[in-house]
């Protein structure tokens, strides 16, 4: 029996016991080369196919000759229950733009190298909440966007002015390639869009040019985020420099009053400016509603205060758009900023003994997580809280977030610091297990706890027993709560 030829099958990594995949005798590790005949060209694809309640796949496995069939019957629309290995069977779309401001340019050597592929690929957008720039983006692609209603996509914009976004992508097609976002508009997606801003090249008169550009030709955004540039000390692009304290200011007003036109315009906010500006800037957050349900959360936008929320105790606080598609496509793999932090362990109350000799508490933050962190502490009342602010001497430059600290600096750190002690630390910081300098927790000098990054969260794990442990490394949900400075596209 032949199969067809294709150039990446989808990969079974894992399969449900008790699923239609399991009973049909798929194993992990089984290539699937086709499905009812077609071969999909990424998991978007695939989902709908496996969606089908009669199911004829060619397996290759390993250790056969040859290629077998496999004949699945199922109810339409209930899992096949395996998960694949990626999510583009055929090949990720590349970025091919040059930006100066680009954090990946930015990363020392040595490090893994899945951290350094751009992409510009419009279904990661769709399916993880990537930033695409659309300077690769075809009529093919947006026939099949409007068609199979793949939403919301999320875009780079960084200027509306033609010669300033491709000066700043340094590709010619920047000038050109928001024609597409037009036209996703138009056909009624849903699209966030992205400015990262870099001093003195899309800021100030730029920057007020480029939100009026918005208004003018893209009023149908769902939200526009403002966000600075990360400028590690591995830069080598001499004109990408930090903000000063009076250009994030300048920033956050520039921001607010175009809120206000937007108001007026469109009854909506629509552009908002990420936490970092106002840490910089020295001034305290916006209010929660202004927000208007956190759209770009996990772009850092609103961030501090549902972070307060959930800490005081508000369940449902908003945790804005989930790109996502992501969340129902059977068999995607978690990837990204998704991709699983660690294993979940029991959680339950301690004991008053416990209790009565806890030791003390010591929250491991990034430097801006600290400046977060430290009123909501102080408002518990207790003195055996402590927090420790982590240098992030790794990437240096004005790289304070939380996600970004490596296990090189918690080291240094955490050498410092007493033993017998809890330490927390936040989980946006780890991808399965892993900081992004490829150490891991058992590298580290002292236990810790690791706790998923939002209010809530840390709030039981300082009340309770530890949510999560050292001890289990296997896969959970995803952070829900990861922390990014700057873009890089």
């Amino acid at each position: 029996m032949s199969a067809p030829r294709v150039t990446t099958a989808p990969k079974v990594v894992a399969v449900t016991e008790s699923s239609p995949a399991a009973l049909s005798g798929l194993r992990s590790g089984d290539e699937l080369l086709s499905l009812n005949g077609r071969s999909p060209r990424d998991v978007i694809e695939y989902s709908l196919l496996v969606d089908e309640p009669e199911l004829d796949l060619v397996v290759r496995r390993r250790g056969l000759d040859e290629p077998m069939l496999v004949t699945i019957r199922k109810e339409a629309g209930e899992p096949l229950g395996i998960e694949v290995s990626s999510a583009v069977f055929d090949r990720v779309r590349t970025c091919d733009n040059h930006c100066e401001f680009c954090f990946i340019h930015q990363l020392p050597k040595g490090m893994r190298r899945s951290l350094s592929m751009k992409d510009d690929d419009y279904r990661l957008s769709f399916l993880y909440g990537n930033f695409t720039t659309l300077t690769r983006f075809t009529e093919m692609d947006l026939e099949r966007v409007l068609t199979e209603r793949l939403s919301p996509l999320f875009v780079s914009i960084h200027a509306t002015d033609p010669d300033v976004r491709s000066g700043l992508l340094r590709n010619r097609r920047g000038a050109t390639s928001l024609r597409w976002l037009s036209a996703l508009l138009d056909g009624g997606i849903e699209v966030h869009g992205q400015i990262v801003v870099c001093p003195g090249r899309n800021d100030g008169a730029i920057l007020d040019d480029t939100l009026a550009g918005v208004l003018d030709r893209y009023p149908g955004l769902a939200t526009v985020a403002c966000v600075p540039l990360g400028v590690s000390t591995f830069s080598h692009e001499d004109a990408m420099r930090p903000h000063t304290v009076a250009e994030a200011a300048a920033v956050c007003d520039l921001v607010e009053s175009w809120q206000n036109t937007f108001l007026e315009s469109v009854g909506r906010r629509m552009v908002f400016a990420a936490d970092e500006y106002y840490l910089m800037a020295e001034r305290p957050f916006p209010a929660a509603a202004t927000y208007e349900g956190f759209p770009q959360h996990e772009n850092g936008l609103g961030m501090a205060r549902a972070f307060e929320a959930a800490f005081g105790g508000d369940e449902h606080a908003a945790l804005g758009v989930r790109p996502g598609f992501f969340a129902a496509v059977d068999g995607a793999p978690a990837a990204g900023y998704r991709a699983p932090r660690l294993g979940a362990v029991p959680t339950g109350p301690r004991s008053t003994d416990d209790l009565t000799d806890a030791p003390p508490i010591a929250i491991l933050t990034g430097e801006y997580g600290a400046l977060v962190l430290a009123p909501l502490i102080d408002s518990l009342g207790r003195d055996d809280i402590r927090l420790v602010p982590v240098t992030n001497h790794f990437f240096g430059g004005n790289i304070g977030v939380s996600g970004l600290l490596t296990g090189t600096d918690l080291i240094a750190v955490l050498s410092e610091q007493p033993e017998g002690h809890r330490y927390l630390l936040p989980d946006s910081c780890l991808s399965e297990g892993r900081f992004l300098d490829d150490l891991t927790l058992a590298d580290l000098p002292r236990a810790v706890e690791v706790v998923p990054t939002d209010g809530l969260s840390l709030r039981r794990a300082l009340e309770n027993s530890p949510v999560r442990s050292t001890s289990t490394t296997s896969a959970s949900t995803p952070a829900r709560v990861p922390v990014t400075l700057g873009a890089s596209r």
